[in-house]
């Protein structure tokens, strides 16, 4: 079937790249076509419907077939897009950034429970990407004071755009380091989603992730754990009393992580599951000094 999708109606032109998608058996394309359709054209959901009748015009069936070209070569839909949702907030990526994934959320729904009703008032994001964490936590709590590092230039460009956009970027800044070897403490709160894909386990991965997320923010070295050897001492040393990291973790990684934020001196809690059931975010939390004892 042709990618030419010139006098089509915007539905039928949906139904067409539908088509074409599940006959490349890609995990999802009814909702795949709906949104490369919507960005062609320019319409949300309901202006899909509406407009449902109308013919393409030259330009967007020009972009839908490149759209669907790009899709149909393995490209993921929000890279295509240029944007991701996370946390209900739409953040723009660029090639240095990862996309976004749902599986990350448990570290915001894990930082919401552990904190327990308190409001921190500094929060930390260790290699910040597209700032998806961080701006997730500020969304929660608009009170805290927030600060995002990665080590990449243009990745903290793409943050900081995103607070820009999300009106965040009064409580929102970034700096430039290796996890948290610019930051002073105390803070409150300290997330992180290293890269932590052993560096073998790379070329099996799906290549929408292979070839398309940035390497530097997949590889975890040797056993994946690379990334959290220098991470962990460096956060426990900036937390604050009773202070809490966060850290998303692969498949099989959350006991040596805990083991981890044991040596750095952080009391382990609970560890949260994704919606697949893998233990997905660690915590580990400051233990508060003892009051002096009274003679």
């Amino acid at each position: 079937m042709s990618c030419d999708f010139a006098g089509l109606s915007i539905e039928a032109a949906r139904r067409r790249l539908t088509s074409l998608l599940r006959d490349a058996a890609l995990d999802t394309p009814e909702l795949d076509a709906r949104l490369l359709v919507g960005h062609a054209t320019g319409l949300d959901l309901t202006g899909l419907a509406v407009a449902a009748q109308r013919t393409l015009g030259p330009d967007e069936a020009a972009r839908l077939s490149e759209a669907a070209w790009r899709r149909l070569a393995g490209e993921p839909v929000a890279r295509i897009l240029g944007e991701k949702e996370f946390w209900g907030l739409s953040l723009r990526l660029s090639p240095t950034t990862l996309v976004p994934r749902p599986d990350t959320e448990t570290v915001v729904e894990a930082a919401l429970a552990a904190m327990a009703g308190r409001t921190p008032a500094r929060i930390a994001d260790l290699g910040t990407g597209s700032g998806a964490l961080l701006l997730a936590l500020a969304s929660e709590w608009p009170q805290a004071l927030c600060i995002g590092t990665d080590i990449d230039e243009d990745a903290l460009r793409t943050a900081r755009a995103n607070a820009r956009r999300l009106n965040l970027a009064e409580r929102a800044k970034f700096a430039r380091c290796n996890f948290a070897a610019a930051l002073a403490g105390p803070f409150d709160l300290i997330v992180s989603n290293p890269p932590y894909i052993p560096s073998a386990e790379i070329a099996m991965l799906a290549p929408e992730v292979r070839e398309h997320d940035p390497r530097r923010a997949l590889d975890g070295g040797e056993d994946g754990l690379v990334a959290y050897r220098t991470l962990i001492p460096q956060a426990a040393a900036l937390l604050a009393a009773a202070g809490v990291l966060i850290v998303e973790v692969g498949a099989g990684q959350s006991e040596p992580v805990a083991r981890l934020m044991s040596d750095a001196g952080l009391t382990g809690q609970p560890t949260r599951l994704d919606l697949g059931g893998i233990p997905r975010a660690v915590v580990g939390r400051n233990c508060e000094p003892q009051a002096p004892e009274i003679e």
